[in-house]
Parts: structure tokens; sequence; C-alpha cells
């Protein structure tokens, strides 16, 4: 057995025991770091329901107008945009994907899920801006993007969800500042 050589106080620490237990410290760090990070974020977020009634009705006008289906506002969709609208702001990140790596897809799917369906397709819209972000300026913001462009105009597509939330001092990539992030997820199943 290997002695570590920091023994102090008649404590005779071994390596491997030294090197799991600083492992353990930087752990007990990291997640203290974060949930101090979203415990102050979550006392100043905020939902803004109108936003979302204002962009589910935005995204169906834009549809109509290019021929396609208005889309049912789907709870489970609003459940899953809500749970990524949040962690985006408490954690301060900016992807489709989860904090955690997993793959936006996999993340609706807890809320909208496939189970009992032959058919199931989902996609996502992502937005922020700082201060603040009107409807007409998140629709700017997708159309002028052909991937989200796309999503839009995507005739497949029979449900949406959405959420709008407001984040004051957002962490990490927002670096301090009041951000308004909107998820809009769209699905169909059958």
């Amino acid at each position: 057995m290997a002695l570590h050589p920091d023994c102090r106080n008649g404590v005779a620490v071994t390596r491997a025991r030294a090197f799991s237990v600083m492992l353990a410290l930087a752990a007990l760090v990291a997640t203290a770091q974060l949930v101090d990070s979203a415990s102050a974020t979550r006392s100043s977020e905020k939902s803004l329901r109108s936003l979302n009634q204002e962009v589910v009705a935005a995204v169906n006008r834009f549809r109509v107008a290019h021929g396609l289906v208005a889309l049912h506002e789907s709870s489970a969709l609003d459940s899953s945009a809500r749970q990524h609208s949040l962690e985006i702001g408490r954690l301060g990140y900016f992807a489709h994907s989860s904090h955690d790596g997993t793959a936006f897809w996999r993340r609706i799917q807890r809320f909208y899920t496939a189970r009992g369906h032959g058919y199931w397709s989902v996609g996502e819209n992502l937005v922020w801006a700082s201060p603040t972000l009107s409807v007409a300026g998140a629709m700017t913001q997708w159309i002028s993007s052909p991937p989200h462009l796309k999503n839009l105009l995507t005739a497949r597509w029979r449900d949406v969800g959405v959420s709008a939330v407001r984040v004051a001092n957002a962490p990490g990539y927002f670096h301090g500042m009041t951000v308004i992030i909107i998820t809009n997820d769209f699905g169909v199943r059958r």
C-alpha cells in the first residue's frame, strides 16, 4: 500500500482514496455551483403565457397562408417546450439537445409519447433575445433560417407546443443578461 504524501494528524490516506476524495469534493463543488446557479435564476424566471398564445396564433397564420393546416395546441408539447426553455435559462446554454446531451426528440418523447402510435415525428424551433422578444421578432428569425422555416412549413405536423420564458440574470451562454427564450415543439402521431 502506497501512502499519500499528505498524511497529517496521524491519518494515513492511500493515493487511491485521496484521489476518490478529491473527485467527490470536485463533484460536490460542481453540484453546489449548479444548484446556486439554478436557484438564482429560478427565482427570476417568468412564464410568458400571452406570448405563448401569440406564437401559436402566428405559427398557425403563417401555415394557413402557405396552404397548410393549422396546428392544435398540445399540452404534452407545451410541457416539453416549457421544460426545455426553463433548463436553457437555468443552466445557461442554448441548444436543441438537453444539457446532459440527450437528443431533442428523446426529450420531447418523454412528454409526447410515441407509445400506441404507428407513426410519430417531432421537430423544434428555438429563439432567444435580450432584453425583449416579440412574436414578430421570433417569426422573422425563424423564417430567415432555412431549417427553422422548414419546421414551420412541414405539412405533416398536426400539434404544436410553445413555451416562452423570461429569465433575469441568465448564467453561462447568456452572461447574466435578462433573456426571453422561446421553445416551439412540433409533432404528429397517429
